[in-house]
């Protein structure tokens, strides 16, 4: 057996790791035994020379990425028990195999205890994105045993991880592309609702997986409605809405490429429907120029601060956006509003929200609270993996 390189805590530094948080920080690291190179598999020891963890190493302020606490061979066995654990939580929430849904996350990085892989699936085809080294150095090996643990539901495997890659590392092979088969077939199915996944040129894994609840309970608001989707992407909360009964539904983003898919996923669930426009064009400049004919508004952003250094001014970004659909929603008007960037907290973001109704005058109330749904777990032991806040908003 192959004896992995060493990293040497500096005294004290093992508690967060005794709290089976999933990261070790450079500042933590006292000094490292051997030359490990990016993705590598490292052993980690207390200053008094304990093994306390496994995972990979990687420069940078998050050093390594623990994969186990127990000291066990990192192997083909591993990677199929941990996406069997996997596979069982998606089941216990009747994703798999479901005949109104094929469209789930598979594996939620830390959440999952697989910190760095995401695979989102859908229909037959499994996407996979690596945001580490070492997830990327084993990317073949878990492909294969991802089809060994899902059989006959995965047919394909898209490797997806140009864009998220660490870019100081020095990887080879960095290309997108399919692992196992290659269907041109793009459409899935969620909540009983048809839309095209871009997982070739598309954000993130070519569809946003993480609002498919809150996707459903905005077509419980809609019916009568005159709906804003802003950053619509491609088309997920407008084509609920309509389901939902809306009387009309504008859907807004600055991608053509998005409004064209809009376009499609739209078509592809209600060919021909009237009540369905989309516009290219900046969400500011949407929000001052509109009137007030909208009782249903949806802010859903990118993410608006990417770490920490930008915190104050993605603060500013919400609070600014979020007082301009405040101004400009209808009396009786509900606002369901967003942050997915995993630096801004819940206190965070409820607060930029309150000092916009603030400056808005208006009487709000927060009838939901929302998150990232059960396929995207949080792990207890790493709080930052909530990074989907959420508030539906009823203002008189």
């Amino acid at each position: 057996m192959t004896l992995n390189k060493k990293v040497y805590l500096k005294a004290g530094k093992e508690e967060s790791l005794l709290r089976f948080h999933p990261w070790v920080f450079s500042g933590a690291i006292a000094r490292i035994e051997g030359e490990p190179e990016e993705g590598e598999v490292v052993d980690v020891y207390t200053s008094k020379n304990a093994f306390i963890a496994r995972g990979h190493y990687q420069i940078g302020s998050i050093t390594v990425r623990v994969l186990t606490f127990a000291d066990e061979p990192i192997d083909y066995a591993y990677w199929v028990r941990r996406l069997e654990v996997a596979k069982d939580l998606r089941r216990s929430l009747h994703l798999i195999g479901h005949p109104q849904n094929n469209t789930y996350r598979l594996v939620h990085g830390e959440g999952d205890n697989l910190p760095g892989l995401i695979i989102d699936v859908y229909d037959h085809t499994a996407v996979m994105q690596a945001h580490s080294a070492g997830m990327h150095i084993y990317r073949k090996e878990i492909a294969e045993a991802l089809k060994e643990v899902m059989g006959e539901v995965i047919q394909h495997i898209y490797y997806k991880s140009e864009t998220t890659l660490p870019f100081k590392a020095d990887l080879l092979e960095r290309e997108n592309g399919f692992l196992l088969g290659g269907s041109p077939e793009n459409i899935a199915l969620e909540n009983g609702l048809k839309f095209h996944v871009d997982w070739l040129k598309g954000q993130k894994t070519g569809f946003f997986v993480d609002q498919r609840e809150n996707r459903r309970l905005l077509e419980h608001y809609a019916a009568g409605r005159s709906v804003l989707n802003m950053f619509c992407y491609t088309g997920g909360f407008s084509f609920y809405a309509l389901r939902g009964g809306a009387k009309l539904v504008h859907s807004v983003d600055s991608s053509a490429k998005a409004i064209d898919l809009t376009n499609e996923n739209v078509a592809l669930n209600f060919p021909g429907d009237e009540r369905h426009q989309a516009f290219a064009e900046d969400a500011f400049k949407y929000l001052d120029r509109m009137g007030d004919q909208y009782d249903l508004i949806i802010l859903d952003p990118p993410a608006f601060a990417k770490h920490r250094g930008a915190l104050r001014n993605a603060l500013r970004g919400y609070t600014k956006l979020n007082a301009k659909a405040f101004e400009k929603i209808r009396p009786g008007g509900i606002l369901f509003t967003f942050s997915c960037s995993q630096v801004v907290n819940k206190e965070n973001f409820r607060n930029a929200v309150f000092t916009a109704a603030a400056q808005s005058g208006r009487s709000v109330r927060i009838l939901h609270q929302l998150t990232q749904p059960g396929d995207h777990p949080v792990n207890i032991y790493h709080p930052e993996g909530e990074y989907l806040k959420g508030l539906v908003l009823y203002v008189e």
